[in-house]
């Protein structure tokens, strides 16, 4: 379903962080990135997720090539098909939980599917806290918010960087479980960069990157 070929990326400072790399991931897989601070991790996902450009080497989704986009294409292309989940929530805090979740439908359109949104709440255990504002509910219940807003636009690739990194262990525990859940049950394709061994055991496949290549296998 999204497929690296050849990636290279290079930094003035920390020099070559992507080494000729080659990645896939199928359609509704789950994919574990390790690999020590400064590996490349981040910069692989964002590559992924046309948020940084390689310096070469070319990228596919669904069989089409996306490596060229412009930026106006390649934010269509990340507001219909990626839902993003970062270390820390990034939920607004002007806006309500509600809010929040919505919001992407009004920067870049569409039409939000309530009744599916509704479902992630009560999945997530969010539904209570709908009209709350982030500053009024517990860290783990913000990066809850935040999974959901992550799948309401139903994304068939679902990226996400260290999305327990923030979290004392129990909530990471609990979170770890739930974000392969959520995977299994909407089928979106989920590749996650995480130094917790507890969530990279949770997917289906796990990679480390070093030396900037992926070495690993399936579960």
């Amino acid at each position: 379903m999204i497929e690296l070929r050849n990636i290279c990326k290079s930094f003035p400072v920390r020099g070559t962080v992507l080494d000729s790399l080659n990645f896939q991931a199928s359609a509704g897989s789950s994919v574990a990135i390790t690999g020590p601070s400064g590996s490349g991790k981040t910069t692989l996902l964002n590559i992924i997720g046309l948020l940084e450009k390689a310096d070469s080497g070319e990228i596919s989704f669904r069989g089409e090539d996306i490596t060229s986009l412009g930026s106006d294409a390649a934010a269509t292309y990340r507001n219909r098909n990626i839902g993003f989940i970062f270390q820390e929530h990034l939920l607004l805090p002007h806006l309500t939980i509600r809010e929040n979740i919505y919001l992407p439908f009004l920067a870049g359109g569409g039409r939000p599917d309530d009744e599916h949104i509704a479902r992630l709440a009560e999945r997530t255990g969010i539904t209570g806290i709908m009209e709350k504002y982030s500053f009024q509910v517990s860290g783990g219940e913000a990066q809850r918010a935040a999974f959901v807003r992550a799948l309401a636009n139903k994304p068939a690739l679902l990226l996400a960087d260290e999305p327990t990194g923030s979290l004392d262990r129990a909530n990471a525990g609990i979170l770890a479980l739930l974000l392969a859940e959520l995977n299994r049950e909407y089928g979106s394709t989920l590749i996650v960069v995480t130094h917790s061994d507890r969530l990279a055991a949770a997917m289906e496949h796990a990679y480390e990157l070093t030396d900037g290549k992926l070495t690993g296998q399936s579960r």
